[in-house]
Order: C-alpha cells, then structure tokens, then sequence
C-alpha cells in the first residue's frame, strides 16, 4: 500500500480510492472462492493494493488502466507480483477477453454514464460475482430518476445491489450479480 500512495504523490494523481473503500475492496478480496478479480481504472495502483493484499497469490488480478502514464506506473508497481497483470488501454476492448470475473472494481470515470456501457459492465461478471463503484456523492433526498447511476445499478434486474456510505462525503454501490 504504502509504495502506491507514493507512485500516487510522485506523479501528483488525486482521484485514488479513499482509505475506508480500500478496506472494503480488502474484506471483499479475502473472500473466500475468488478464481478471478479485476479492476476498470488502475489509476496509480491504490485500488488494486488494497484487493492484491488480500488475494490468495494463485488468483489472478487483472486491471486496465487508459492512461499510458499511470499504466506503466503501476505495471512497475506490481512487477514482482505473478498473480497481477496491469494493461494497457481501454476497458471496452481489452477486459472482455479476461471475463468473467467474481469480483470487479469499477473505478473508471465512465461507471458515470451506465446507459453506454453498463450492460458491457455487468456481462463482464460472473453469476454470483461482487461489483464495487466509489467516487459517488451519498443520495441524500435526491428525486428518482435524478440519478442515472444509482437508477442503472440500484434497479438493474440482474444486480441487487446497495448504496454504502464510505465517508460523510462520499459513497460506493456494491453489488451481486444474480446467478
């Protein structure tokens, strides 16, 4: 964790996961029966210490990160690691080729409009898998429909799911895949 935090301070990225999601993806990693984890925006590694730290090393961890910077960030990060593979490019074609996954981390900026990927999203899990979104502000009296996000993956058919707190300030959705 610690050498993430500082490819995160050396190359300046603000946008990494908060402590208290960390520790989530932690728990949600050291579930028991995870074949195959992935992450949608690596960014400089921060998310996917926290799930690395607690996968068994004979489960595979893949992430994608667009930004050929902060890739190779954090490809140097994991190097020693066998079990984690960092790509580079866009999620849309890269990801589908290592589906399904049990569990997801869905960090990238586009988790902010379901209506153009979120079906690619949930095809890319397996029945039963676990998909976490952070970075969303807490619904707080907010009128249905108001929210696209929330709407996709709180209502979705094939996703019961729920919004978490994280921190007064922010929150997450984690889900489950019906299978």
């Amino acid at each position: 964790m610690t050498r993430a935090l500082e490819v995160e301070r050396r190359l300046g990225f603000t946008h990494s996961c908060v402590p208290e999601v960390g520790r989530l993806l932690h728990v949600l990693a050291g579930q028991r029966d995870r074949a195959r984890v992935g992450e949608l925006g690596t960014g400089c590694g921060v998310g996917a210490a926290w799930i690395v730290s607690a996968l068994p090393p004979t489960v595979p961890f893949v992430t994608v990160e667009l930004d050929p910077t902060l890739a190779k960030a954090a490809a140097e990060l994991f190097a020693e690691d066998e079990n984690v593979r960092v790509l580079e490019g866009d999620w849309h074609e890269v990801m589908p080729a290592e589906a399904p996954f049990d569990l997801l981390f869905y960090d990238g900026g586009g988790k902010q409009h379901p209506e153009l990927d979120g079906e690619q999203v949930v095809s890319l899990l397996a029945p039963g898998a676990t998909i976490v979104m952070d970075d969303l502000t807490p619904h707080r009296g907010q009128t249905p429909g108001s929210d696209p996000v929330r709407d996709f993956w709180l209502n979705h058919p094939e996703i019961a799911a729920l919004e978490l707190l994280t921190t007064p300030e922010t929150a997450a959705i984690v889900g489950t895949r019906r299978g």
